[in-house]
């Protein structure tokens, strides 16, 4: 088995694998330490590159973490942008957000599970302003009826995945950001 990996990697990867790392070197949209929001998990950091050898092909490989769900994510460097990958909203994009909290709720009058598929879709799209309209929209003031479970599961999913990203971008921690959050939920309520 050894004998066949050394026979076959001098002709075909090698040349394969040095441009492709010259290449990718200067491609890289992102790099290690790099916070980064990947859709459907939210903000995760960056590790470092690495590359792996899956069905006998080399990849060059993103491994994230994601320290809040103690998950290890293994994207291909070529994948990257087309799964949704992005680098952490801008200021005015979490500013964008945080006021998007201050609107009027837009519930529809569809069926609660059409409801809660839209809200799971924008929960994972990894769009902060999306995340900020199902927080906004499934949020409810002391005065108003309690939450079904599901609501109160989407909302708390949405609550936790904008906060990490506000935390993120801000560079506090995710307690501060939650607070900032219902802050501005109050402000709409009063």
């Amino acid at each position: 088995m050894t004998a066949a990996k050394t026979a076959t990697p001098p002709a075909a990867p090698k040349k394969a694998a040095a441009p492709a790392n010259s290449n990718a070197k200067t491609k890289h949209e992102f790099k290690a330490n790099d916070h980064v929001v990947y859709p459907t998990h939210g903000v995760g950091k960056i590790m470092k590159i690495e590359e792996q050898e899956v069905a006998g092909m080399k990849l060059e490989l993103f491994v994230i973490t994601f320290e809040k769900d103690k998950m290890t994510l293994r994207v291909p460097t070529t994948k990257a942008k087309a799964v949704g990958m992005r680098k952490l909203s801008s200021n005015d994009v979490v500013t964008n957000a945080l006021n998007t909290l201050k609107g009027r709720a837009r519930i529809k009058r569809t069926m609660w599970s059409r409801r809660a598929q839209e809200y799971d879709a924008k929960i994972n799209s990894g769009d902060l302003v999306a995340i900020a309209e199902v927080v906004r929209d499934l949020h409810r003031a002391s005065g108003q009826p309690e939450q079904s479970y599901s609501e109160r599961q989407l909302y708390e999913a949405a609550l936790a995945r904008m906060a990490r990203e506000i935390a993120a971008v801000e560079k506090t921690d995710e307690v501060t950001a939650v607070k900032r959050v219902e802050g501005m939920l109050m402000k709409k309520a009063a």
